[in-house]
């Protein structure tokens, strides 16, 4: 793209359909208001039931929100997610990994019963919803796919050894979609969220001393907020991240600095 022809433009998504899983809770719900703000439709598999909060945010933004009750883990689930995208908007231009979950225990007690609903969730379910939604995106000649890891992409993980190599595994998984796809002019990218106040982190939030150890690792000197999302899932599903793949984007406040 040479220089005159850039344009704020490029980060509209004003007909454009995307996936967000876990589009109705936590981040993802951040995400879903995000892409809807910028013109995209959204499509929302989700296991949850908000009271219909996160359809008045798509649509106060003028787009529409089709939902799914959908286990996620289940054999053919991520092939009906995309056709049900697809039936309801025609197309899938953006597939955003949200949906995950956490177990918790020491290393020597954690095992499969913790281990395997992790994986499934949160490693097995991108790849499958990425397989499905990519050949769709080659077939377009376009396409967006974004996958949320971690700060514990990066680091370790004490008690959390399941969703530690999930989140590991998600970039190597991102960055071999972008090794294969690119050529397709299908990107794919990743955003490691830091630490953000959600009802997850309410309890570390509420003890001072844990609140204070996770602050005096931040540079920023606070707790993110679903707002800090926003701005780089519409980067990265718009036309302006073309030339952008294979990266994991840091929205830490500078954790990974110190």
């Amino acid at each position: 793209m040479d220089i005159a022809d850039f344009s704020l433009d490029l980060f509209s998504l004003r007909g454009r359909n995307a996936i967000v899983t876990g589009g109705n809770t936590g981040l993802g719900r951040a995400f879903t208001a995000a892409l809807a703000k910028a013109g995209a439709n959204v499509f929302a598999p989700t296991v949850t039931d908000d009271g219909g909060e996160t359809r008045r945010l798509v649509e106060d933004a003028g787009t529409r929100l089709e939902t799914q009750e959908i286990d996620l883990t289940e054999p053919d689930a991520p092939d009906r997610v995309v056709r049900s995208c697809v039936d309801a908007f025609g197309s899938v231009d953006v597939l955003v990994n949200s949906a995950g979950i956490s177990r918790l225990a020491p290393a020597a007690e954690f095992g499969r019963d913790e281990w395997d609903p992790v994986v499934a969730l949160n490693l097995t379910a991108p790849f499958e919803l990425g397989w499905c939604a990519g050949r769709r995106m080659v077939r377009q000649g376009h396409g967006k796919i974004i996958n949320i890891a971690s700060l514990f992409s990066f680091l370790g993980g004490q008690s959390s050894p399941a969703y530690a190599a999930t989140k590991h595994g998600i970039v190597g998984f991102t960055k071999a979609y972008c090794d294969e796809l690119g050529g397709h002019n299908v990107q794919c990218n990743a955003i490691a969220p830091g630490y953000f106040a959600t009802p997850l982190t309410e309890r570390t939030r509420a003890d001072p001393e844990r609140n204070r150890r996770v602050l005096e690792h931040i540079p920023a000197g606070r707790w993110g907020e679903l707002g800090d999302l926003m701005g780089a899932v519409v980067f990265l599903a718009s036309r302006a991240s073309d030339y952008v793949n294979g990266h994991v984007l840091s929205v830490d406040g500078g954790y990974l600095t110190r």
